[in-house]
């Protein structure tokens, strides 16, 4: 599953990444880009059609397959990795600084080293306010959130949120007593004991509003302990039930940045993919939201509940513009 705006950074890193491990397994490779095996070979076989002006057999790039591995035989030019823009160094300075922050890291010094060569090679480049990948946005912002929570941890007090719940909609305001700091698949999260929901929750640091250390101490009870992540935040859950979706090039993100699986490549670069969705009113908002870039093929209940939203909201700003004609 890819968005065609992830896949070609991901096609123009992956020669040279190849060219530096000969003969490295499929599956291996995938992890490391975050992509499913399935989507590695559909992006190699696009790489055997590319190369240099020309295109005949011999100015294409040329890969050799091996049973589950691959190697690079003809690069096409294309042997030098990418150089990071401002951007995308000052990206990668912040995750990398948050890693090393974050408590758990078994080789933080690898970590330090990492950040100090990036900020050799850039000139030491100061954060640019945005971090973008896999539909991932974090705010400068987010630099100060995540040291008021980690010094909230250190000194083991209790926090005040102001926090945007994306599958609700709504902003709520919470006390928890945080557990500890860690990043899934690129995204940071504070994993704390709420109050309000008596129960262990993830919060995703870039909605966090607002917060306030405050001076009582953190008591997580007996029961809080850490969340089993290792099949992602939003694991797949066989009793939620499933949406067939078909998602236009624009609206291709939606499978990146939640758990789909692919079911087929359509005509004009549309994806139809299923998800699973536990609110069936989240997955309504989130069609919405994309403004007729997704389309629900099943189930029937949730197509139409997008009809009637949709037909709501349009005869209401009808609504309103003749009241503003008045």
């Amino acid at each position: 599953m890819s968005g065609s705006g992830d896949r070609l950074p991901r096609l123009l890193a992956l020669v040279p990444y190849l060219l530096a491990r000969p003969g490295i397994r499929i599956d291996e490779a995938a992890r490391d880009f975050d992509v499913t095996p399935r989507q590695l070979r559909k992006d190699l076989e696009l790489l055997w059609m590319c190369g240099l002006p020309g295109y005949g057999p011999g100015d294409l790039i040329d890969l050799s397959f091996d049973g589950d591995t691959v190697s690079v035989t003809y690069d096409a030019g294309m042997r030098r990795p990418l150089r990071l823009t401002g951007a995308e160094a000052s990206a990668l300075l912040i995750a990398l600084r948050a890693l090393a922050e974050t408590p758990g890291v078994v080789d933080a010094d690898s970590v330090h080293r990492a950040i100090a060569k990036i900020e050799a090679a850039s000139g030491d480049a100061r954060p640019s306010g945005v971090v973008v990948g896999s539909g991932i946005r974090e705010a400068a912002t987010t630099a100060a959130t995540r040291e008021a929570l980690r010094q909230a941890l250190q000194r083991g007090r209790a926090l005040w949120l102001r926090y945007y719940s994306a599958s609700k909609d709504t902003i709520t305001e919470r006390t928890v007593d945080p557990m500890r700091l860690l990043i899934v698949q690129g995204i940071s999260y504070l994993e704390a004991w709420c109050r309000k929901a008596e129960s262990v929750r993830l919060f995703r640091l870039d909605r966090i509003d607002e917060l306030t250390v405050l001076e009582e101490q953190a008591s997580p009870p007996d029961a809080a302990t850490p969340k089993d992540l290792s099949e992602g935040v939003f694991p797949q859950r066989p009793e939620y039930p499933e949406a067939e979706l078909v998602l236009e090039p624009d609206a291709r993100w939606v499978a990146e940045y939640y758990q789909c699986e692919e079911l087929a490549e359509l005509d004009g670069g549309r994806l139809r993919v299923r998800m699973r969705y536990a609110d069936e009113s989240w997955l309504v908002r989130l069609v919405l939201r994309q403004r007729g870039e997704v389309k629900v093929e099943r189930p029937a209940s949730v197509a139409e509940a997008v009809r009637l939203r949709a037909a709501e909201a349009l005869a209401r700003a009808r609504h309103l513009d003749a009241t503003s004609a008045d």
